[in-house]
């Protein structure tokens, strides 16, 4: 039936009414995940993976599984991740077991992992190819970064597990051989965390210092027993890997048998085809070292001796060649000799000569040799003391006649005469005006304490009505109890000072106002007691 709209004209069409059934989009997403889970209870699912950043912050791992046609979705909860065996990566080929089931927020279906395991050996060879070369090109695998041992090291680190035959077979060998300082550092030899626990324990080792109270090891054994591809899976972490290439402690890798290779054996510095073999590389033996070092010494001994006895002969075939001491300086003796004579004859001969000389000489010496240096001095003197007198008459005028042309005028003093007395009448007003200031200050200051001391004092309290009570020796009556029967006591108030005695036995009891004004009444004028 048609109808037509009266305000607009369009033609308006009934709802068109059929018997198919109406679902909310949360009705439909629920039968469809019932109907899913209920159809594919339990699958195995073969694909690669894609899409894998690591655990989400809640533990989570979110990924998909896809194939050369198809994709979908997967995700491994937080409980099952911690148990599994082999950690998913980036492109590895698995087989998952788990079950579909959709995901109603994004329309979408996946399937959540309760299992997951490589796709065949094949699988992870191609992952470890593909790890290696990655490696390599870096130059991790390099010849040049490895280090040599030390021949006879101090302290050894072992990283394995600290329950297996593997640490037992170390520490055997190594106190058979040559008994040293060993520190364990206990790790996870197969599992999802064996990488990250042995690259920890590589790093550790190395940030110990030589001189603290763990001791640095000299070298580090990595070792383990042997085991399938997935066994060892741990010891191709490239956490590991890197660990190893970049430690500063020489490391030996002792991982599985001869026969098995991981990447920590390219990464480290000396690979070892059983821990037995690790042990053997880090120390030799004691006894071979003890008869090597006594043979050493043997031929030492023996070489020594000989050497001495080649000198000492070489020593006597020299001395049979040289002349006796006697014989060496009997020609430097017969000199001294001559010498020796020659010297006493030309002193007794000199001595003469000089003797001679000075008798003929000592007739010419006396005082009027030094008469004419003497006179001639004195003139020389006598001149200078005349020069001297002279001139210092000279300079006596010429400092007088200087002094005489020096004319002294008054006058030349008045100007600062003037300025130094304004300058003192200016200080003198200003000291007067200080002064007079600090004395009003001063009297204001000593009048405003003189209130208040007079304020304070007890005549203003006696002339507010209060009376002072004093006793026979002028000290203060505060006290009903301090008084005595028949004891002079005296009263000052504003205006006088009175004398008063207590009557009676006792201190008076306080009356009512009223009583207490009838017994004024009642008493005569002349009482003089107070009490």
């Amino acid at each position: 039936m048609t109808r037509i709209d009266p305000e607009t004209g369009e033609i308006l069409s009934d709802p068109v009414t059929s018997n198919v059934t109406e679902f909310s989009v949360s009705e439909i997403s629920g039968q469809l995940k019932r109907l899913v889970e209920d159809t594919f209870g339990q699958v195995r699912i073969r694909g690669e993976i894609a899409g894998y950043r690591g655990p989400h912050s809640s533990g989570h791992m979110y990924f998909a599984l896809k194939d050369e046609k198809a994709r979908i979705e997967a995700v491994i909860w937080r409980g099952v991740a911690g148990r599994l065996k082999r950690r998913p990566e980036e492109g590895m080929e698995v087989i998952a077991t788990g079950k579909l089931t959709t995901y109603p927020g994004s329309s979408k279906y996946q399937i959540v992992i309760d299992q997951i395991e490589p796709a065949g050996a094949g699988a992870l060879m191609a992952l470890l190819e593909e790890r290696k070369r990655k490696l390599e090109a870096e130059g991790l695998f390099a010849e040049s970064r490895k280090k040599p041992l030390p021949y006879l090291p101090m302290v050894v680190g072992v990283i394995t597990s600290p329950t297996g035959a593997v640490i037992r077979d170390i520490l055997h060998r190594i106190s058979d051989r040559f008994p040293l300082h060993v520190l364990v550092w206990p790790v996870r030899v197969q599992g999802e965390t064996t990488g990250a626990e042995v690259a920890n324990a590589i790093n550790g080792f190395n940030t110990l210092e030589a001189n603290s109270a763990m001791p640095r090891p000299d070298v580090l054994i990595v070792a383990r027993g042997g085991g399938s591809v997935e066994d060892l899976w741990g010891f191709n972490d490239e956490a590991v890997v890197r660990a190893t290439a970049n430690s500063d402690i020489p490391v030996i890798s002792a991982v599985g048998h001869e026969t098995d290779w991981t990447l920590i054996d390219l990464a480290a510095d000396v690979r070892a085809p059983t821990p037995t073999g690790a042990a053997e590389f880090v120390v030799p033996v004691k006894g071979e070292l003890e008869a090597h070092i006594a043979t050493l010494s043997a031929r030492l001994g023996s070489a020594l001796s000989r050497f001495m006895e080649n000198r000492r002969t070489a020593l006597r075939a020299a001395m049979r060649g040289l002349p006796s001491p006697d014989s060496l300086f009997a020609i430097q003796n017969q000199r001294m000799d001559a010498v020796s004579m020659r010297l006493n004859h030309g002193l007794v001969s000199a001595i003469q000569v000089k003797s001679a000389g000075f008798g003929r000489v000592a007739g010419r010496l006396g005082p009027s040799l030094l008469a004419a240096p003497i006179r001639h001095n004195r003139q020389k003197l006598d001149f200078a003391i005349s020069r001297l007198a002279g001139a210092q008459g000279s300079r006596i005028e010429a400092k007088r006649s200087s002094l005489q042309r020096l004319r002294l005028n008054p006058a030349l003093l008045a100007v600062p005469l003037r300025e130094a007395r304004r300058k003192f009448d200016h200080s003198a007003r200003s000291l007067a005006s200080l002064r007079q200031g600090g004395i009003e200050r001063y009297r204001n200051r000593l009048n405003q304490a003189g209130r208040l001391l007079s304020s304070y004092s007890h005549e203003k309290t006696l002339e507010r009505g209060f009376a002072l009570v004093r006793d026979g020796n002028g000290s203060v009556i505060t006290r009903s109890a301090q008084t005595r029967p028949k004891d002079g006591y005296s009263v000052a108030f504003a205006d006088g000072i009175i004398d008063v005695v207590r009557l009676d036995g006792r201190p008076s009891a306080k009356k009512p106002q009223a009583a207490a004004d009838k017994s004024k009444k009642d008493k005569p004028d002349n009482q003089g007691n107070l009490f």
